[in-house]
C-alpha cells in the first residue's frame, strides 16, 4: 500500500497548524463537556452502557482487561511510547523519537488536568475499581496519541488503518469494562490526536529535514552502492559512445 503524497510545511506553515490543533482540541473537548457532561450521562452514554450490561458477551472481558494493561499505567505510558521511541532511534530518526516521547508526556499531562477541571464521576458498577475523574479516557487519549502520530511520522496508510483500530478497540474496552461513559472515550480521542498534530506541526519542518536524508524514514528503500556503481557506468558509457 503506497504512502500520502508529502508536501512541504514551512514554519509559518506549522505555526498555524499547531495552533489549529490546539483550538480546534480545546473547542471540542469544551463543547463536549458543556453540553453533554456537565449535566450528567448523556442519552447515548446511558443507552451504550445499558446495551453492554444487557448483552455483555463474556469472551470480551479477557481482551479488555489486556488493553487495559497495555493501554495505561507504567506500560502504556512509559515502556511501549519509550521503545517505539527507540525504534526511531535505532532508524536513525532522533527528531521522531523526540516527537513521539514529547507527544506523549504532553498528551498525559492534559489528560490529567482536563480530568481536574470536569471532575466525572465513573459509572458504577465497573469490572474494576479506579479513583481518578472519569472525563477524558486517558487509555484512549494515549492511543489516540500514538496512532495518530504513528501515522504522520511513518507516512503509510496501513498504519494508520491499524491505529484506527487500535483507539476503537481501546475506546469499546474502556466502556465494556465500565470504567468510562462513552462520551468520555470520543473526548479522549480527540484530546489525543488534538496533541498529536499539535507537537507534530510544531516539529514538521525538522522532521521534514530528517526525513529527506534518510529515505527509510519516507518509505523508499535506498538505492544499493552496486546499482549507484552501475549506473554511473552506464552514464560514462552514452559519453563515450556519444
Amino acid at each position: 500500500m503506497t504512502s500520502p503524497r508529502r508536501r512541504r510545511i514551512s514554519r509559518r506553515g506549522a505555526t498555524l497548524l499547531a495552533s489549529a490543533a490546539a483550538v480546534l482540541t480545546i473547542v471540542a473537548v469544551g463543547g463536549l463537556f458543556a453540553l453533554r457532561v456537565a449535566e450528567g450521562p448523556s442519552a447515548l452514554d446511558l443507552a451504550w452502557i445499558d446495551e453492554l450490561r444487557e448483552n455483555p458477551g463474556p469472551w470480551f472481558e479477557l481482551p479488555s482487561r489486556l488493553l487495559d494493561f497495555l493501554g495505561g499505567g507504567w506500560a502504556g505510558v512509559l515502556v511501549i511510547p519509550l521503545a517505539l521511541a527507540a525504534a526511531f532511534l535505532v532508524a536513525r530518526r532522533p527528531i521522531a523519537a523526540l516527537t513521539f516521547v514529547t507527544a506523549s508526556a504532553a498528551s498525559a499531562l492534559v489528560v490529567q488536568a482536563v480530568k481536574l477541571l470536569a471532575d466525572r464521576d465513573r459509572p458504577l458498577e465497573a469490572l474494576l475499581q479506579l479513583e481518578s475523574a472519569s472525563f477524558p479516557s486517558g487509555h484512549v487519549a494515549n492511543a489516540a496519541t500514538m496512532a495518530v502520530l504513528l501515522t504522520l511520522l511513518v507516512r503509510r496508510w496501513s498504519v494508520g488503518i491499524a491505529g484506527a483500530i487500535w483507539v476503537v478497540a481501546m475506546a469499546f474496552a474502556r466502556t465494556y469494562l465500565g470504567v468510562h461513559w462513552l462520551t468520555d472515550t470520543l473526548a479522549g480521542a480527540i484530546v489525543g490526536a488534538g496533541v498529536a498534530v499539535f507537537v507534530w506541526a510544531l516539529w514538521a519542518p525538522r522532521l521534514q529535514h530528517e526525513s529527506r536524508r534518510h529515505p527509510a524514514a519516507r518509505g523508499e528503500a535506498p538505492q544499493s552502492g552496486a546499482r549507484r556503481g552501475g549506473g554511473a557506468v552506464a552514464q560514462e558509457s552514452r559519453r563515450g559512445s556519444g
